[in-house]
């Protein structure tokens, strides 16, 4: 899957490398799509794209910041309406204790988590649904989110373009094998990026065992999400 859609993107021009890097930015939280894509990843090959032409690097920053930060507010929004049903759903309902642990840790640090979790596979698919699920003012979370998405999106976005100008740099058959390098490069960050999930998800999971053991009462009422802290403002 990966490969079928990074070879298309390192290809595309114009309003079509605009619109699937913005979508698949977008989609990561606000319909958990970075379960199966990371964002990171189109932000990197947005970069790319832009090194050799096909678009502005200017405008696909901006785009991939302004899709970052919609999303996650649209995954807010989705948790405040309907969080707690999707956390009985598909992959969600296996991880509750890693969500469980994700909500603590909302309630305790707040805008603080929300900004770490842009930068963590697993946590930024998940914790813009959380927040509005947790109750967490929308301005205290759009504050942190927009914060997060402007670093994380430049971040990334200018590695792409670094890496893609390493590309144009080379001519005849080195740039195929650069390019090709490039694309084995981004599918071993996708695959150590699910193993870096896999892993944070069994560390919350302990973590989550652990917290449940110390607090047997939060075994009561609507399950394991339903009875983490409310974070009222949202403040620390």
């Amino acid at each position: 899957m990966v490969s079928r859609l990074l070879h298309p993107l390192l290809s595309l021009h114009g309003w079509e490398a605009y619109l699937l890097v913005g979508f698949l930015v977008f989609a990561e939280a606000a319909i958990m799509l970075g379960f199966v894509f990371p964002g990171e990843t189109a932000a990197i090959l947005g970069g790319v794209v832009a090194a050799g032409g096909g678009v502005s690097i200017e405008a696909i920053v901006i785009l991939v910041v302004v899709c970052a930060i919609t999303g996650d507010s649209v995954g807010y929004f989705v948790g405040t309406r309907w969080g707690r049903p999707l956390l009985q759903l598909g992959p969600l309902k296996k991880r509750q204790k890693g969500i469980a642990r994700a909500l603590f840790e909302l309630s305790r640090r707040g805008a603080i988590a929300v900004f770490v979790a842009r930068f963590s596979a697993f946590l930024r698919a998940v914790v813009p649904g959380l927040a509005g699920m947790s109750e967490m003012h929308y301005g205290t979370f759009f504050v942190a989110n927009a914060a997060g998405g402007l670093v994380w999106g430049t971040l990334y976005t200018l590695l792409g373009y670094f890496v893609g100008q390493k590309v144009e740099a080379a001519t005849g058959v080195a740039s195929y094998v650069v390019l090709g390098l490039i694309v084995v490069t981004v599918a071993v960050f996708v695959v150590r990026g699910r193993i870096n999930r896999k892993r944070e998800i069994g560390q919350a999971d302990e973590s989550g065992a652990d917290l449940a053991a110390d607090q047997p009462a939060a075994q009561h009422g609507d399950g394991v999400a339903g009875d983490q802290p409310s974070l009222g403002n949202g403040s620390d």
